[in-house]
C-alpha cells in the first residue's frame, strides 16, 4: 500500500461541549461547526484536517448505530491515511485483512465523496484508509469545473 499523507486526525469525543471548550475556547483552534456536533478545520498548521468527532457519529460511521457497541474498546481518536484513488482504498483494505486485521467496514463512499475503509486497534484508535477527492483538487471524484 502506498500512503500519500495523513488525511485527517480527530479526537473522538464523548462530551462535545466540553471538548469544544478545550479545543476552541482554551486552545484557540479555528474549528467550525457543521451543525451536527462535528467541529473541524483544514487550517490547523501541520494538518490537512483536524476535527472533534462525536462518539455517536463515530459509532454511526463504523457500525451504523448511534451507540458504540458494548464490548468494543471505546475510541479516543481517529486517523486517516490518504491513498491515490478509490480503488487503492479497496486494495489497501484487502491487504490489511490478509495481514490479519479486521475491518469494521470495507471501502465505501461517504455522502461527501470520500472513500474510506476502517479498522479499530486494540488500543481504541480508529484507523482509516481514505481517498478524499477534494484533497486531490477534485470534487466527488471529478475534475474541478
Amino acid at each position: 500500500m502506498d500512503i500519500l499523507f495523513i488525511t485527517s486526525v480527530a479526537a473522538v469525543v464523548a462530551d462535545p461541549p466540553l471538548s469544544r471548550k478545550l479545543f476552541i475556547d482554551a486552545l484557540g483552534l479555528p474549528l467550525e461547526g457543521e451543525g451536527d456536533g462535528y467541529y473541524s478545520s483544514g487550517s490547523v498548521p501541520g494538518s490537512k484536517h483536524f476535527g472533534l468527532w462525536p462518539l455517536s457519529q463515530a459509532a454511526e460511521a463504523c457500525f451504523g448505530t448511534a451507540q458504540w457497541p458494548v464490548g468494543r474498546v471505546v475510541p479516543q481518536a481517529s486517523i486517516e491515511f490518504e491513498v491515490a484513488n478509490a480503488e487503492a482504498v479497496t486494495a489497501a483494505g484487502a491487504e490489511l485483512q490478509r495481514a490479519g486485521f479486521e475491518l469494521v467496514h470495507q471501502a465505501r463512499t461517504e455522502p461527501w465523496g470520500q472513500t474510506v475503509a476502517r479498522l479499530i486497534t486494540a488500543d481504541g484508535l480508529i484507523v482509516g484508509i481514505s481517498y478524499a477527492p477534494s484533497l486531490h483538487g477534485l470534487q466527488d471524484g471529478r475534475h474541478p469545473g
